[in-house]
C-alpha cells in the first residue's frame, strides 16, 4: 500500500531526482572518457565531476539571443521541460511512499511527456533559427510515432493490473513481475523513455547534421536548464519503469524505498550505457521503427495479457 506524503514529499522530490540524475551525468562523462581512450589518463574522479564542472561553466556563460526571437517562448522552454520531468514524477512512488497516489496515475504520467514535446517545439520555434525550427519539428515528428506504442505499454500495464493507479499496479506485481509475463512492453518502455528523453540513439532533434537542432541556439542558463530538463525526464522514465513492471517496492530484506532506488539505479545506467552504444537513428528509420515494428509489437502485448486477465477472472 502506498502512502501519500504530499506537500514534504514534493520538496523533497527535486532533490532525489536531481542526485540520480547527477549520477547518471557522471556515468556518462565516464563512459565517454572511456570511448575516447582517455580515462587512463583523466582519471574516474575527473570524469564524475565532469557534470558539475559543465555546470559551473554554463552559469557563467553569456546567454547569447538571435535577431527577433521570442525570448518568452525560447527561455520558458527549458523551465517547462524541467517542471514537466518534475510532475510527471509526482504519482511514481518510493517505496511505500509517494507525493501522490492519484487514481489515474497512468494517465497523469502520459500527460506530462506530451508537455514535454511543447517544451521542445518551444525551444525551436522561439529562437528563430533554422535549425532550432527542424529540431523541434522532429522532435514532434518523434513524439507522434513513439507516443502510440508508449501508450499501448502503459495500458498494457494498467491492463494486467485492472487499475490505473500506479500504487495498485505494484501490489498486483507481489506474485511475478510484470516484466516476467510482459516482456515486450517492458522493452518498448525503455526505449520510449529513450525517445521521450530524446537520448541517444534517439537525440536526432538534437543531430549534429542540424548544428544542435532544438538547442542550436541556446547557450549559459537556458542551455543548463534544458539540458537538466533532459536529464530528469530519463530519470522520471526510469523511475516509473520500477513501478510498472519491476516490482515498485517489493523485495526481501531490504525497505521497500531502497528497492526502488536499486532498481531504478539500475535501470538508469542500462539506459546510460545503451545510449553510449548506439548510433543516431536517421528520422525516416525511426518513423519505420516505430509505426511497422513496435506498434504491432504492444498491440499484441496488449491482446496476450488482454487474455490473460479475462481467463484468470472467468
Amino acid at each position: 500500500m502506498v502512502e501519500e506524503i504530499g506537500w514534504p514529499g514534493a520538496f523533497l522530490l527535486p532533490v532525489v531526482l536531481g542526485v540520480l540524475a547527477l549520477a547518471a551525468a557522471a556515468f556518462d562523462a565516464h563512459l565517454a572518457a572511456r570511448a575516447a581512450g582517455t580515462s587512463d589518463t583523466t582519471g574516474f574522479s575527473t570524469a564524475v565531476t565532469s557534470p558539475l564542472r559543465e555546470t559551473a561553466g554554463l552559469l557563467v556563460q553569456q546567454r547569447r539571443r538571435t535577431l527577433a526571437a521570442d525570448t518568452l517562448l525560447w527561455r520558458g522552454a527549458g523551465v517547462t521541460l524541467f517542471a514537466a520531468a518534475l510532475l510527471a514524477s509526482l504519482v511514481t512512488p518510493l517505496g511505500h511512499w509517494a507525493v501522490g497516489d492519484s487514481a489515474v496515475g497512468i494517465v497523469w504520467f502520459n500527460a506530462m511527456e506530451v508537455v514535454a514535446w511543447a517544451a521542445v517545439w518551444l525551444a525551436g520555434w522561439g529562437g528563430n533559427s533554422a535549425y532550432g525550427l527542424v529540431g523541434g519539428y522532429r522532435f514532434l515528428a518523434q513524439g507522434l510515432a513513439y507516443e502510440l506504442p508508449h501508450m499501448f505499454v502503459l495500458t498494457t500495464a494498467a491492463i494486467g493490473a485492472g487499475s490505473l493507479r500506479v500504487s495498485d499496479i505494484v501490489t498486483a506485481q507481489q506474485n511475478l513481475w510484470f516484466a516476467v509475463w510482459m516482456p515486450v512492453a517492458f522493452a518498448v518502455f525503455l526505449i520510449s523513455v529513450l525517445m521521450m528523453a530524446f537520448f541517444p540513439p534517439f537525440d536526432a532533434p538534437l543531430g549534429r547534421d542540424i548544428a544542435g537542432g532544438a538547442a542550436a541556439e541556446m547557450s549559459g542558463a537556458d542551455r543548463l536548464v534544458f539540458g537538466a530538463g533532459r536529464w530528469l525526464l530519463l530519470v522520471s522514465g526510469a523511475a516509473m519503469s520500477v513501478p510498472l513492471f519491476l516490482g515498485g517496492g517489493l523485495g526481501p530484506v531490504l525497505p521497500g524505498w531502497l528497492w526502488s532506488l536499486v532498481k531504478t539505479v539500475a535501470v538508469l545506467a542500462v539506459l546510460v550505457w545503451v545510449s553510449r552504444r548506439l548510433p543516431t537513428i536517421r528520422m525516416e528509420r525511426f518513423e519505420e521503427l516505430s509505426w511497422i515494428v513496435l506498434i504491432p509489437l504492444t498491440l499484441l502485448q496488449a491482446l496476450v495479457v488482454a487474455v490473460v486477465v479475462l481467463a484468470r477472472t472467468s
